[in-house]
């Protein structure tokens, strides 16, 4: 996949003159002012009989711009529709502009066209420089395409490759806004990519030669344990889904460390690279997708990519687990009693809920060697959480109300919607198990829930959110510039909470109650 350059410019020149031009217009909206008046009326003709300005809606018009002996000189606008001007919610209307710019890169791909220019004054008037960013990244996630196994890759279209924004006003915020757009949307295609790649060919150590590579090109540091270094660290739950498997498991740590900062806030991905349930082998049908199993720690990776960029005021510490579920000769059994990092003691009921198993010495690892002010963890991990909420909502449970709103808002405004479920102690009772302290499974009732209630054991008292993004991670809700298949969810949720930095909050409230102490 090409990286689309992205430039603005205040008016159309010469080299501008063949490409493809673009025009976001609302329902019952006008063309852009800066249209010449030919072209204005050509256009005003079709949109009159045609064209609504539904949330994206695509017409593609050629308008006559001369003629030789022997055919009609033409331009081809492509105009989008941005939906009803009388949505009020600021969600509502930034995630219609994504769609509209999702729905000119599908357009675009049909026409494969390579180049665009995007009248945008109209636009920004109407909704600010900020707009630019929405249909930016609208466009690139739009755009996105995996084609590294086809054979002749030479004849499919290779995307966009060029946008040139046209405005003659607020150039400056509008390039701030692009390179938002760009940071987010790369973040999210590094994330797509991750998942995309089969389980032959992405593996444990792949996640720690990406961490590694991060890590050598910018300010991010990265340590990786292998196999030898966890069995020393006790991480006997990440050790026990190993066994089952030839490839040996990683621990992949990213720390983004500032001079000086006042809130550690650490991510925890859960990276199966391959699911197949171990002895309590998952049925033949549909196995092939368990090679998204390891979306959680792509989307904790990715985020950190844009980390590396952006630079945000506090710590952020990023953990993956990596391993396979197989059943090799040496696979952990039903039955089999293990102990986690933190000394809880786990009887292994079903070898095929294996990812709150090394997610638990994830998580307990980094509040041991980190101290964090909260956590974020992610993981494809229930398919209960499917028949619970389908493929529209991630799952959040959480231990802290403050945190668990900021997720949800976070969510809402990148259009990445998340709803959440209790976390009493009733599910608690559900895991105890009558040989160890806790058991893996809690029954078929509530599966989504005694998960997390799982994990809960491993986190202490520090604020902190669950999102079981089983039915998100891949076959999301399809839209314009969601893609079937790896959808990146969680990155852009992830990069909202830290732009708008409503995590510092859990720094204070850990200092305020140490004094108190």
């Amino acid at each position: 996949m090409i990286k689309t350059k992205i430039s603005v410019i205040t008016e159309i020149r010469k080299q501008h003159k063949k490409q493809t031009k673009i025009l976001f217009i609302a329902e019952n909206g006008e063309l852009p002012a800066d249209l010449d008046k030919k072209t204005r009326q050509y256009l005003q003709t079709i949109i009159d009989n045609d064209f609504k300005g539904k949330t994206a809606e695509i017409l593609t018009a050629y308008v006559p711009t001369g003629s030789t002996k022997t055919k009609v000189v033409t331009e081809r606008y492509i105009l989008a529709g941005t939906g009803a001007a009388t949505d009020k919610t600021s969600e509502r209307i930034q995630d219609n502009l994504r769609r509209a710019g999702g729905a000119v890169s599908s357009a675009a791909g049909k026409a494969e066209t390579h180049e665009l220019v995007v009248y945008l004054s109209d636009l920004v008037k109407k909704h600010g420089a900020q707009a630019v960013e929405y249909i930016s990244e609208g466009m690139l996630l739009g755009d996105y395409r995996f084609t590294a196994y086809k054979s002749k890759r030479d004849e499919l279209f290779t995307g966009i490759r060029s946008i040139v924004f046209l405005s003659d006003t607020k150039t400056a915020e509008i390039k701030k806004a692009i390179k938002r757009a760009q940071v987010c949307a790369e973040a999210v295609i590094a994330a797509r990519d991750m998942a995309h790649e089969p389980g032959n060919r992405w593996t444990p150590e792949h996640f720690a030669a990406f961490a590694r590579n991060m890590a050598a090109e910018t300010s991010l540091y990265c340590t990786v344990l292998d196999k030898k270094q966890m069995e020393k660290q006790g991480l006997e739950g990440i050790l026990t889904v190993n066994k089952g498997s030839d490839i040996p498991p990683t621990m992949v740590i990213l720390d983004y460390k500032p001079d000086t900062y006042k809130t550690t806030i650490l991510l925890v991905g859960k990276g199966l690279t391959f699911d197949s349930g171990g002895i309590s082998l998952k049925p033949a049908f549909g196995m092939q997708e368990m090679k998204y199993d390891m979306c959680g720690g792509a989307a904790v990776l990715a985020t950190m990519q844009a980390v590396s960029v952006e630079k945000p005021e506090n710590r952020v510490v990023a953990i993956v687990p990596a391993t396979e579920n197989l059943s090799g000769g040496s696979a952990v059994k039903p039955g089999d009693i293990i102990t986690h990092y933190n000394g809880v003691t786990s009887e292994i009921v079903n070898t095929d809920a294996e990812g709150r198993l090394i997610l638990a010495d994830a998580l307990s690892y980094g509040v041991d060697k980190y101290k964090p002010d909260c956590i974020i963890d992610l993981a494809t991990l229930t398919g209960a959480v499917i028949v619970a909420l389908g493929h529209h909502r991630s799952g959040l449970v959480s231990n802290n109300d403050e945190l668990a709103e900021r997720v949800i808002a976070a969510g809402e405004r990148c259009g990445e919607p998340v709803w959440r479920l209790p976390l009493d102690d009733a599910y608690s009772k559900q895991i105890e198990s009558d040989v160890a302290d806790i058991k893996n499974v809690g029954g078929k009732p509530a599966g989504t829930i005694t998960a997390a209630a799982y994990l809960h054991k491993f986190i202490k008292e520090i604020p902190w959110v669950h999102l079981d993004i089983a039915g998100t991670a891949w076959e999301f809700t399809e839209k314009e510039y969601i893609p079937k298949g790896p959808s990146g969810v969680g990155v852009r949720t992830l990069i909202t909470l830290l732009r708008d930095d409503v995590l510092s909050e859990f720094g204070k409230q850990r200092r305020s109650k140490s004094k108190k102490r």
